[in-house]
């Protein structure tokens, strides 16, 4: 059992172990880069991937689920932050925090980072948008990511997601 990322056919696989990994280095990279709501909202997504929250085999996103803005420049605006924040992720942004070192870490980045690359973010909004409402978001002060708010342990890093010996 796993977890898909992508868009349409052009998909990202991952374990239920790699999603940990996956979710947890992008985490870290979108949390220290959002500065706008359509970043943070993005940012609440990446969260909500968090299969400690929502269930292992249970995440997962298809690109064309978000809405990525009304205009051309708001949608490239809107790509060209993702892709910064796997291009940061990539760089090994705050990994001391992960107390392991990821060993596919930095391919499945890759890998996620072509998908978003050859994606187009459609013109017309989807009929729901994937984005989680900016309410529902919150942060963990102590590790500086964003976590939904819904959960009290929404943190990877406060409850559990740290592996022994990393604090």
């Amino acid at each position: 059992m796993g977890n898909t990322f992508g868009a349409g056919d052009d998909q990202l696989y991952l374990s239920n172990g790699g999603t940990d990994v996956f979710v947890e280095v992008l985490l870290l990279a979108v949390s220290g880069l959002a500065r706008c709501p359509w970043e943070y909202r993005f940012g609440g997504l990446i969260a909500l991937q968090d299969q400690g929250l929502m269930g292992r085999g249970a995440v997962g996103f298809d690109l064309a689920e978000i809405d990525w803005g009304p205009t051309a420049p708001q949608r490239d605006a809107a790509k060209g932050f993702v892709l910064r924040a796997i291009e940061l992720a990539g760089r090994r942004y705050r990994w001391e925090l992960l107390g392991y070192e990821p060993p596919h870490a930095l391919a499945h980045l890759r890998r996620f980072r072509d998908v978003v690359a050859g994606f187009e973010p459609p013109e017309a909004a989807p009929d729901r948008d994937g984005l989680p409402d900016l309410s529902e978001l919150g942060c963990c002060v102590r590790h500086r990511v964003l976590s939904h708010v819904a959960y009290l342990d929404g943190c990877p890093f406060c409850r559990g997601g740290m592996r022994p010996g990393s604090e």
